[in-house]
């Protein structure tokens, strides 16, 4: 009987020792799929530092370091284009050539949608398969790659400008996520999950935190650790760009209303609403001694207004009938921008008349680059680059593309300097 006893207790250590071998080997197996799929073991955020203890597949980073990261020196007669067809190449505004061209590894559809960033010279480009490289400025080679999720078939980054602060890098994406990377090597620091998976809004870094909207929330995290220090829900979903005068933070919904809000806790100090009719902020905003310039949409008249960020009081407002404005920025104490029919402005930033304005004959799909010339200006249309003689008010291919898609979304472009 004792015999017995041993036999069958061998039988079951045999047992438990073989089941855990099969366990090892599944995990094994598990782990070998993932490198299979991506080339490289995924990178996780360490423990405390995400509100996903176990990542998914569709969440994670992988991220490729294929050499040190190191400051470049500025190569000034290149200006980035990051073509509407996804493609970011550099061209030589001297010799007129292309110095170097970069493309996502793969990518379901041709699309920009996003900007670049120019940091001690690499350049940080998110794509729309989700893809970040950080690339030289001078060559176009590349330091590192990283990607957020497993989508081959989906827009995961979109409209998204890579904002760099104290040696990380934070973007939001459309599975739901904010990421901050290290920009070392493209790893991921730390992430968590929002409200909504469509969040096409660049974020806001100050006082050492990031803040976003997802939804109908806004959000203010710790930037080194990606702690929540407070989300504030709203009744309308919140679709504007977040801003700040070094003070407070300021975010509109996606309807007529502007918040202003304190970085530390989800007080509302104002609301500004816009007229009636008017609505869609969106990423036309920005903050200049202590004033929010801001453009709003509408089915009549569009308008862009300046109002006091202390109070919330309007200062003053510049209509324009009939038209809708697409795009506008601070340029030298100016506010530039265009229309949906290709109207060229500049207004006074200090009381909002036009200063400049014409009828352009190419509708621009990018921002305005002011080189150091002052009678110049480049924009991107469906056709190319455009070098805009202010004095003329000539406009000139200075790069035609060799075709032309319809219905372009965007372009964007970044002089460097």
């Amino acid at each position: 009987m004792v015999l017995f006893g041993k036999f069958i207790a061998k039988k079951k250590s045999n047992y438990k020792t073989q089941i855990l071998k099969m366990k090892k080997l599944i995990t094994l197996l598990f782990v070998f799929t993932v490198i299979n799929i991506f080339g490289q073991t995924p990178t996780v955020s360490e423990p405390g530092k995400t509100n996903n203890e176990v990542l998914p597949l569709n969440d994670m980073v992988t991220n490729k370091a294929i050499k040190p990261l190191t400051k470049v020196p500025l190569d000034e007669a290149l200006i980035l284009i990051y073509d509407y067809d996804g493609n970011l190449f550099a061209y030589d505004l001297e010799s007129e050539q292309i110095g170097w061209t970069v493309k996502a590894t793969d990518s379901h559809t041709q699309m920009c949608a996003n900007t670049v960033t120019l940091h001690d010279g690499v350049v940080y480009v998110p794509f729309i398969n989700g893809e970040i490289f950080a690339i030289d400025n001078q060559t176009g080679a590349v330091f590192w790659k990283s990607r957020l999720g497993n989508s081959t078939d989906q827009i995961i980054l979109k409209n998204q400008i890579p904002i760099i602060n104290d040696g990380k890098l934070y973007v939001t994406a459309q599975n739901s996520n904010i990421y901050a990377l290290d920009i070392k090597d493209g790893s991921l620091i730390w992430k968590y999950k929002l409200d909504s998976p469509n969040n096409d809004i660049p974020v806001l870094f100050f006082d050492n935190k990031v803040f976003t909207q997802s939804g109908s929330n806004f959000y203010s995290f710790e930037a080194n650790t990606g702690k929540l220090v407070y989300q504030k829900s709203f009744e309308e979903p919140m679709y504007g760009k977040p801003v700040t005068d070094g003070e407070n933070v300021f975010i509109a919904n996606e309807k007529n209303v502007l918040f202003a809000l304190s970085p530390d806790k989800p007080d509302i100090l104002w609301e500004f609403k816009l007229d009636e009719s008017q609505y869609n902020i969106k990423e036309r905003i920005f903050c200049k001694d202590k004033k929010i310039y801001f453009a709003a949409q509408g089915a009549t008249v569009s308008s862009v207004y300046a109002v006091d960020s202390k109070t919330g009081t309007q200062i003053w407002k510049t209509d324009f009938k009939d038209d809708n404005i697409e795009y506008i920025q601070e340029e030298s104490d100016n506010i530039w921008g265009y229309t949906r029919k290709g109207r060229l402005f500049q207004l006074d930033i200090n009381n909002g008349e036009i200063a400049f304005e014409t009828k352009l004959t190419t509708l621009p799909i990018s921002n305005l680059e002011f080189p150091n010339d002052d009678n110049l200006l480049y924009y991107y249309c469906d056709a190319g680059l455009i070098q805009f003689d202010l004095k003329e008010k000539d406009e000139n291919v200075y790069y035609m593309r060799t075709s032309i898609m319809d219905n372009v979304y965007s372009a964007y472009l970044k002089i460097i300097r």
